[in-house]
């Protein structure tokens, strides 16, 4: 694989694959935006660099001497953060811009870009029981307004630079990606970390209940990050150009979610229901045809299992007083 670049390696995601890229003992370079202190993540063996992929000459330097790109950087959080900060959101165009210009002065391999399921048309998405999304469901393009197009808008100019300057970009459409060493406090975290944070506050509190965003019947599957990982990498190794559904299958409500973590804690909690709360859209899935097509795999690690590992690691964080910003 020669060398290789993580953007965004502080963050959740790009932190668990700086970790199995550097147990494998491949030759690393991780950058963030954050201070190194302040990642999730850190690995001794590979080269940790505080560095701002918006800024050009970061990029460029960044990318400099590297045989292969992992784009995971983003300004991004759960569905509160995005719906409330749609021009940062937007403003990540200029990382994938720059690290792709970048990676073609410095004749770069392999580029990986990590898309999302926010690119998917809001219309498919308005019922709790709609049929799971496959890719051809883009376009015609209505994705989540701000991080939904900006996602949409850096996929085309992969595309693009494979296109015109024979850059081998590789796109995945990451769906709810879950897991222990990140966000489950601050505004930025998704639903599993979050509800795993108010049973476990309350239960050492001794409430009886906990606020829930929204009626609690919206769907959405939520994929371990061993899955991702695992799947991240054969997208970016691949043969295969379009984009690629990444995401689990098992679709759940947002109260058969919370039924799970209280079982998890031993505990029955009434749900307050907060109507006015940022929700998203009421249904999304999803639909795992191509990539089991193409790489005969799909992700695998039942909710519950992964469930109990990232409700385990929050209790320890919660535990010994530290931050889940």
């Amino acid at each position: 694989m020669g060398k290789i670049l993580i953007a965004g390696a502080g963050g959740f995601i790009g932190g668990h694959l700086a970790r199995m890229l550097a147990d494998e003992e491949h030759d690393v370079r991780a950058v963030d935006i954050k201070p190194v202190s302040e990642w999730y993540q850190t690995q001794q063996s590979v080269e940790n660099l505080q560095l701002d992929m918006a800024d050009k000459d970061s990029a460029f330097r960044a990318a400099s001497g590297v045989d292969q790109v992992f784009n995971l950087a983003c300004d991004m959080g759960g569905i509160g953060f995005i719906e409330n900060n749609k021009a940062a959101c937007m403003l990540s165009v200029l990382i994938n811009t720059n690290l792709l210009m970048a990676a073609r002065e410095h004749g770069v391999d392999r580029y990986f870009y990590s898309s999302s399921a926010c690119v998917y048309a809001a219309d498919r998405q308005l019922d709790p029981s709609s049929t799971a999304l496959a890719e051809a469901d883009a376009y015609p393009a209505q994705p989540e307004d701000g991080y939904g197009w900006e996602k949409l808008f850096s996929e085309r100019l992969c595309r693009h630079f494979r296109e015109d300057f024979a850059l081998k970009t590789r796109i995945a459409r990451f769906h709810n990606v879950y897991g222990p060493y990140g966000t489950w406090d601050g505004g930025r975290e998704k639903a599993p970390a979050a509800i795993c944070r108010k049973v476990i506050l309350a239960k050492m509190r001794g409430d009886d209940s906990i606020d829930i965003w929204g009626d609690g019947h919206q769907t959405r599957s939520f994929m371990y990050i061993d899955d991702c990982l695992h799947g991240m990498r054969m997208i970016a190794d691949g043969d295969y150009v379009e984009p690629l559904n990444l995401g689990t299958s098992e679709l759940v409500t947002i109260n058969q979610l919370v039924d799970m973590v209280c079982e998890i804690a031993g505990v029955n909690l009434k749900r307050v229901h907060n109507l006015d709360a940022p929700q998203g859209v009421r249904g999304r899935n999803s639909d795992n045809s191509l990539i089991k097509s193409v790489y005969d795999w799909e992700p695998t690690e039942p909710l519950r299992h992964g469930l109990e590992k990232t409700f385990d690691w929050i209790s320890q964080e919660i535990a010994a007083g530290r931050s889940g910003a």
